[in-house]
């Protein structure tokens, strides 16, 4: 994990590493992978003897088919490498990232020779200087797509490269357990599963490197898919995602304290909050495993949509594809073990440590018995990362809509663009991350009765003859008449309730403006039950949903005002109350 908020001594070091090549080159190995990437291929030449592309088979098939062992001995190959660090040796056969990603390289190779060769390995390659090394290469295994009329492509990553308490330190043990073999060892497991089936869409899965210093490698691929002109259709990262033991100094909006245990929740991190594509991924995500898997499971698993795009002062892998306009997210443990501060005195927790092992030996018998990584919890959420991806790489396209108040607690909905389908959902959520309610719809137009809050988030989505959804369209804003209270439409701005109140460890407050307003200077002002001002944060008014996050921190507790100011002048207050 990248600690965004570095100490000085950090951040020099920091800025001595991102040191770019002149005209940095990018590479795929196999110049037909590329293609495959670009959408220029025949799917006939990668067809599969027996084609799965039902759902049922996927989801079912991932269900049964990732392995507790399988992960785990995965993971204990990684951690064998002694230091997978970003600069460390390439030429050694059995340490340092060299041996790791050829060993990687290979594993891809196993799970294509018994899926027909239909897996296709490669390095990607990029030139920059990162800790003294100028050449890097991220490791990608390409399962081609049936059906070229889309050429997008969905994303499965992890970071392979590990550190310890100094950054580019390449002698050290540097085994990276939980950050971040447990991500590598889930992408792996669901390329040698997932290769058995047939999606529409091409599936990359990749191990990334040098994201430890500055998510370098994910930003290569993110650089390199804008140039070529590669689609993307949504990146799922994952990175620190088996771990179930919270540390000292977990961030926020982590665990409640130190040694707490939790197994059966994994946390999803995205950007934005109305009409965010890729919040409405997550939701997405959320909504494939409650309908797919949820009543085969025998641990039921709580999917958490976060509010953040990441931990309090962290960043992950998912960024750089954010930043090049891709849906991206992050499946995160629920539980981490210390929040990668190494400089702080008193640092003894395991992130970015010698210590991020696997376990220890707690009777002598040279063998670890008490393991920091529930295979069992990584083999759950690689299901749910399996199937979330697979739904998508299936699904229909996704349509456009509109949406209008006809009556007390009642819309109407139209579908406007992709009309051709028999069935559409509709999902509507108003005071959290999540969907409150989503419906079916029976043609191209519907009437719902919706919930009695005056503001809803409405979105539609697809629904093919295999009963699998679309991702869900953008969102639209709408005030239904309640006969309790009305947006204060006359005045052309109005502060909305935040949003969630509470579920993690910060919160969104949004102020819609009907028309452009001038004014100097415009703030959030959050105040105590006294009264007192807790914090002070400035706030666009452009024409739309403004919004602002507000981190009032894990375990806050209270009743606090919100109150917009427009110019000194204090425009509207709401209340919001803290209990988690």
């Amino acid at each position: 994990m990248k600690k965004i908020l570095l100490l000085f001594f950090s951040f020099s070091l920091f800025l001595i590493v991102k040191s770019y090549s002149q005209g940095t080159a990018f590479l795929v190995t196999d110049p037909v992978v590329e293609q495959v990437m670009l959408g220029n291929y025949d799917p006939t030449t990668y067809l599969a003897s027996q084609v799965l592309n039902h759902p049922d088979s996927i989801s079912q098939g991932i269900l049964q088919r990732v392995n507790p062992d399988s992960l785990k001995s995965n993971i204990l190959k990684l951690a064998s490498f002694h230091n997978r660090n970003t600069g460390s040796d390439t030429l050694s056969a059995t340490k340092g990232f060299g041996a790791a990603r050829n060993w990687v390289y290979s594993k891809f190779q196993q799970y294509s020779a018994v899926n027909e060769n239909r897996l296709l390995p490669a390095f990607f390659q990029f030139d920059q200087a990162i800790c003294l090394v100028n050449r890097h290469k991220n490791i990608i295994a390409v399962l081609p797509g049936i059906d070229t009329t889309d050429k997008r492509i969905i994303i499965i990553e992890g970071h392979m490269d590990s550190r310890c308490e100094v950054l580019c330190d390449t002698s050290c043990v540097a085994q990276g357990v939980e950050d971040n073999a447990t991500g590598t060892a889930l992408v792996m497991e669901l390329a040698r599963v997932m290769s058995k089936y047939s999606y529409n869409h091409t599936i990359v899965f990749m191990i990334t490197t040098s994201e430890e210093q500055g998510l370098y490698g994910a930003e290569a691929f993110a650089d390199y898919a804008t140039l070529k002109g590669i689609q993307i259709k949504a990146v799922q990262n994952n990175d620190v995602i088996g771990g179930i033991i919270c540390g000292n100094t977990s961030s926020a909006p982590s665990c409640p304290g130190l040694n707490d245990i939790d197994s059966t929740q994994v946390r999803l991190f995205s950007y934005g909050g109305f009409n965010s594509k890729h919040k409405q991924y997550a939701r997405f995500s959320k909504l494939e495993y409650k309908e797919e898997l949820l009543p085969f499971v025998a641990v039921p698993m709580t999917v958490s949509i976060m509010s953040a795009e990441d931990r309090t002062g962290r960043g992950g892998d998912h960024i750089p594809f954010r930043q090049h306009n891709y849906t991206a997210i992050r499946y995160t443990s629920a539980n981490e073990h210390g929040d990668a501060n190494v400089a702080a005195v008193g640092y003894s927790d395991r992130q970015h440590s010698t210590r991020d092992t696997l376990g220890v030996d707690t009777n002598g018998d040279f063998a670890i018995d008490s393991f920091f990584v529930d295979f069992n919890y990584l083999t759950r959420n690689a299901v749910i990362n399996g199937n979330a991806a697979g739904m998508a790489a299936i699904g229909p396209k996704s349509p456009d809509f509109t949406v209008i108040a006809i009556g007390l607690n009642t819309v109407e909905v139209t579908i406007t663009a992709e009309t051709g389908y028999a069935y559409y959902r509709f999902a509507d959520r108003t005071s959290t991350n999540d969907w409150d309610s989503v419906y079916t719809m029976t043609g191209i137009v519907d009437t719902f009765t919706v919930g009695t809050a005056a503001t809803h988030y409405v979105s539609v989505a697809s629904i093919d003859t295999n009963g699998i959804e679309s991702l869900f369209s953008k969102e639209i804003l709408i005030s239904v008449p309640n006969g309790i209270n009305e947006l204060k439409k006359e005045e052309g701005i109005s502060l909305m309730q935040n949003k969630p109140n509470p579920f993690d460890e910060s919160t969104i407050i949004s102020v819609y403006v009907d028309k452009g307003k001038k004014y100097k200077e415009a703030f959030i002002s959050i105040t105590d039950i006294k009264g007192r001002e807790i914090k002070r944060m400035p706030v666009e008014l452009k024409q739309g949903m403004n919004e602002v996050i507000y981190e009032h921190g894990y375990g806050a507790s209270g009743i606090f005002t919100y109150t917009l100011l427009i110019d000194g002048i204090g425009v509207e207050s709401k209340k919001m109350v803290f209990a988690n």
